[in-house]
């Protein structure tokens, strides 16, 4: 009776494990495309929720109202930029496109004497620009031809533009409902955690919490004032499209030590195009200014906030940008901050076994003498 019910038991287990493993892969379908959206509507929400705090308790506006104006402005400060960085984008490629047009029908295509005389392309360069220089017309219809055989690629460059939207849009309307029920569905997943490890979890979300905030700011506060800095040096240097490059500048600033290949670029081209003094001089401020800023703010408020090494901080950000995307920013931090907050738990666990002296472990020999010592003694006690 009890081997049939202990079989009951178990064939009932093993279905509600399975129905609930079909159930989580079901859900994982259907909610994939929405998860990193969800990712960067969760960041925004907890590194910006005491602004949404200030205007619902201090300002006493309900909690809808107080989302909604979090909500739009987030995406005026997301979109304005986005949609300036467009225009002036599609103007500069409108303005290289015709006058690289113009000067291939008038058979003047040309480059800075810096690429002719590279050491093993340069002569490569040379022969190129010749034939380009020599047959415009051929030129041109051999290059509507490429067009015409590569619309493919601009049918897909077009759908991860449809889609990048797509999950922005996304990620702004989730962004709402984390600002109005976000405390909420934090005490839900609190609690839920704690049924299955623990108290202990509260150290966890504890330290998640701490190193996304600081992870945030350290890298968002960087990006800016760099990307700001060197608007300056573009405006004064005479580059082109200074607002357009401190925009690219900001997205490279994200990553960690990439400004120097934004601003060092730039500066590279203002060399190749003979504007030798201001090439220099954009080198200098990258080098002194731009650079110090890096070197300043990203290892104190990450470092200083989370009590984290800074090259832990730096491996997650580069590991999860390899994982996840521009997404893993921000999520490879937060991991391995959950991995080195356990493992400074368990070695506080374990302290006193890990780092007690050794025990001495005795051979038979040694047994032996001290077993004849004891002997002596107890003799020698009882004739005196």
């Amino acid at each position: 009776m009890i081997e049939n019910w202990t079989k009951e038991v178990v064939i009932q287990r093993l279905l509600a494990i399975t129905l609930l493993v079909m159930l989580f892969i079901l859900c994982f379908q259907v909610v994939q495309f929405f998860i990193v959206p969800a990712l960067w509507a969760a960041i925004l929400a907890y590194v910006t929720f005491p602004i949404y705090k200030f205007f619902h308790e201090k300002v006493r506006l309900s909690p809808d109202f107080s989302a909604a104006i979090m909500t739009i402005s987030i995406s005026l400060i997301i979109g304005v930029p986005l949609v300036i960085g467009v225009f002036i984008l599609q103007q500069e490629a409108l303005s290289l496109y015709s006058n690289l047009i113009y000067r291939v029908k008038v058979g003047y295509l040309d480059v800075p004497d810096y690429f002719k005389e590279l050491p093993v392309i340069g002569q490569q360069v040379k022969d190129i620009l010749w034939q380009i220089n020599k047959n415009p017309e051929g030129t041109l219809e051999a290059f509507r031809a490429w067009i015409q055989s590569h619309l493919y690629y601009g049918k897909v460059a077009l759908d991860v533009v449809l889609s990048t939207l797509a999950k922005l849009g996304m990620a702004l309307m989730t962004l709402f409902f984390f600002y109005r029920d976000g405390t909420s569905l934090v005490r839900q997943i609190r609690q839920a955690l704690r049924n299955i490890i623990g108290n202990r979890i509260d150290g966890y979300i504890d330290s998640v919490g701490t190193t996304t905030r600081a992870v945030v700011y350290g890298i968002g506060l960087t990006a800016l004032a760099q990307a700001l800095l060197a608007g300056i040096g573009y405006y004064f240097s005479g580059s082109p499209s200074p607002i357009l490059l401190t925009i690219v500048t900001f997205m490279v600033a994200l990553i960690p030590f990439g400004t120097p290949f934004a601003w060092g670029a730039v500066a590279l081209w203002l060399l190749s195009q003979g504007h030798t003094t201001e090439g220099i001089g954009l080198a200098l401020w990258g080098i002194l200014v731009i650079s110090w800023v890096d070197n300043l703010i990203r290892p104190i408020v990450i470092s200083g906030a989370t009590k984290i090494p800074f090259i832990i901080i730096f491996i997650g950000v580069l590991g999860g940008l390899t994982a996840f995307g521009f997404v893993g920013l921000f999520i490879g931090p937060v991991v391995l901050a959950i991995g080195l907050a356990v493992w400074r738990e368990w070695i506080s666990q374990h302290r006193d076994e890990i780092f007690a002296p050794k025990e001495m472990v005795l051979t038979d020999n040694q047994m032996l003498l001290d077993f004849d010592d004891q002997v002596k003694n107890k003799k020698v006690n009882k004739n005196s």
